[in-house]
């Protein structure tokens, strides 16, 4: 059991430090500009990225707002139930994120997705909605990256396919996201 122990955490070191620095800055970046600009940020995920998405909502939306003084506007895709099985039921399961995103979304907006896969439907799809209508797109992918790593705009890989802790890293890199605002002053200007 030690072992394994021993093994799993050594693994997950890795999966961490494959984040890609340079892209991590980029993102930020990229929520400073839409953050300055009032743009919303939309954020969806399936399963555990789903709850990570929320999670990150409410780290960016109360945390880094609290911080800033100026909102970050800021919605998950995954948190009305009732919308997300009426779309499921009516439509078809790949459209519960972009039939809501029709509803919300302008051009200058930004959306993120989560997926280990980099494959989910839903997403592929939501992706694709949010290029065709000016939304800029980033994604949170595993190794094996998928379609969402070749139609979003912006790209942040980690470089595992263990589920467990390529969700667990995506939360680290969402949290660096909120946190980054929280502690670097200079990102509020």
């Amino acid at each position: 059991m030690k072992t394994w122990i021993s093994n799993y955490i050594q693994a997950q070191h890795q999966a961490l430090d494959s984040i890609s620095q340079t892209a991590l800055e980029q993102l930020t970046h990229t929520l400073q500009k839409v953050w300055k600009a009032d743009r919303q940020i939309f954020i969806a995920g399936n399963g555990g990225s789903a709850s990570n998405a929320s999670h990150f909502v409410t780290d960016l939306g109360k945390g880094a707002s609290d911080k800033l003084g100026k909102r970050f506007r800021v919605l998950s895709l995954t948190d009305n139930v009732s919308w997300i099985t009426a779309l499921g039921n009516d439509y078809a399961y790949e459209d519960i994120f972009s039939r809501q995103l029709a509803n919300y979304a302008q051009p200058g907006d930004l959306l993120i997705v989560v997926s280990v896969s980099g494959n989910s439907p839903n997403l592929v799809r939501v992706v694709e909605w949010a290029k065709e209508h000016g939304v800029e797109t980033a994604a949170l992918v595993g190794a094996k990256r998928g379609r969402l790593a070749e139609i979003a705009d912006e790209v942040l890989v980690v470089e595992d396919t263990h589920y467990g802790r390529v969700e667990d890293v995506q939360m680290h890199i969402l949290h660096m996201l909120c946190y980054a605002f929280m502690e670097l002053p200079e990102l509020a200007h």
